[in-house]
């Protein structure tokens, strides 16, 4: 009866579903965090809700010791953290700053992974952080020696490969702004999109595998160049290491052969606000409307939500399940800052037999595995169970967004894939690049 219902719903409610040990708490980033804060500022936090009310309350405070705590690195802080000259839906943070926001994503340049990518069961890879720094440093003088300068549009085409991350690294190295869509987009949509901001330069790979079966993607590139008459060159990564013929394509090159080598980057720093990334309304309403983020506010909000709500370390292993037409490529990347290792992952999350991410996860030791709502609730249609067939011991915390994760989910989790995790059902947006709601490793 609905007595009985209610009393379930509450019991379910007063029941934790998780929670953490005395020892991760302890440990925990945000616990270091606020006890830095405490000695820094002369504060007491008692408990979440009061960290929580002072990063409110006390912006200047606050974020200054996110900038601290994260080793955000600039050529100047300045004297001001807010402005707020105007009111606060117009404030202006770190006004006077200079950085750059690659730079931040390079630090590390050690021979430990920064990104290992799978492709189903048809492509691996490893690039090393030393590795990572000379691709990037590569393609970064090939875009000065074409004349690429700050606040020029770079777009990719692209799948979730280590190429479309050093692009990104490359382009924004230098002060160029960013812009990406993942290659199952149709070419009109690709136009509507990148036609209103006038790219000179386009990456792209030769295709791509989903569900087993190959891709090509020159078809679908010749006519996107055809519709963008501000290109003036086509860089084509080789998704395996065969290279195809990319003649069909206007101003087409290889991707070995733009590649120009070098052993340094020049980081050209830039202010606070400057734009990193174009992302794009969904179209729902006409062609889908241009939306600009700034370097700092997307560095500094994705390093307070790793660092703080995800308990991300150097020594992790960062996997989230995304297209480069999400913004959840462009959060994932981010991982970087950090130093920790990023697990990319192209095409279809069942193929061959609904187990490849978990696959992923026991052989690669994830310990942050970031997935949809959705993909949840298909894989326990699919009545997959994980716990019984693999050795999850690394994961510690499993992220969910795209859409609310129903309780049944969350059933799923516990009763399926491993009793002892953390979840995340986070909500974030293209409209911020980040997170409304974020995780807490510190609560129940």
């Amino acid at each position: 009866d609905n007595q009985s219902t209610l009393q379930c719903r509450m019991n379910s409610i007063i029941e934790p579903l998780w929670e953490p040990t005395v020892e991760q708490v302890a440990a925990a980033n945000i616990t270091r965090f606020a006890r830095e804060a405490e000695n820094h500022w002369g504060r007491v936090f008692d408990d979440y809700s009061q960290l929580h009310r002072w990063s409110v309350d006390e912006p200047e405070e606050f974020w200054n010791s996110i900038w601290d705590f994260c080793g955000l690195i600039a050529a100047s802080r300045g004297e001001r953290v807010v402005d707020l000259s105007v009111d606060k839906l117009g404030a202006r943070f770190f006004p006077d700053a200079r950085f750059n926001f690659a730079h931040n994503l390079l630090q590390r340049r050690d021979e430990a992974d920064a990104i290992i990518f799978w492709s189903e069961d048809k492509v691996r890879r490893r690039l090393s952080y030393s590795d990572l720094y000379l691709q990037v440093a590569g393609i970064a003088q090939a875009l000065r020696n074409a004349g690429i300068k700050p606040g020029d549009r770079v777009c990719g085409f692209m799948p979730n490969m280590p190429e479309t991350v050093i692009a990104m690294l490359a382009a924004t190295s230098i002060g160029a702004v960013w812009s990406s869509c993942s290659p199952d987009f149709g070419v009109s949509g690709v136009v509507d999109r990148f036609g209103q901001i006038e790219p000179r330069i386009l990456f792209s790979s030769d295709g791509y595998y989903y569900n087993g079966k190959w891709h090509d993607s020159l078809s679908k590139l010749a006519k996107i160049r055809e519709g963008l008459p501000s290109i003036e060159h086509v860089v084509i990564a080789p998704f395996v290491e065969s290279e195809i013929a990319i003649d069909t394509v206007q101003d087409s090159i290889y991707w070995r052969d733009f590649f120009s080598i070098a052993s340094d980057i020049e980081f050209v720093d830039l202010p606070f606000n400057h734009p990193i990334y174009i992302l794009y309304s969904s179209g729902t309403t006409g062609i889908p409307k241009c939306i600009v983020h700034g370097a700092g506010g997307t560095i500094l909000q994705h390093l307070k939500e790793h660092r703080l709500h995800v308990n991300l370390s150097p020594d992790d292993r960062f996997f989230y399940f995304t297209t480069c037409g999400w913004m959840m490529w462009n959060w994932l990347v981010s991982g970087l800052a950090t130093g920790a290792t990023l697990i990319l992952y192209d095409g279809s999350p069942f193929h061959p037999n609904g187990m490849v991410l978990f696959d992923l996860a026991e052989e690669e030791k994830i310990q942050i595995f970031g997935t949809s709502a959705k993909f949840l609730d298909a894989a326990a249609k699919a009545e997959i169970c994980p716990m019984k067939t693999h050795d999850l011991a690394a994961m510690r915390t499993l992220l969910s967004t795209g859409s609310p994760l129903m309780p049944e989910s969350f059933d799923f989790v516990y009763q399926s894939i491993k009793k002892e995790l953390c979840p995340s059902s986070i909500s974030g947006g293209t409209d911020l690049v980040a997170c409304f709601v974020g995780g807490n490793p510190i609560l129940p």
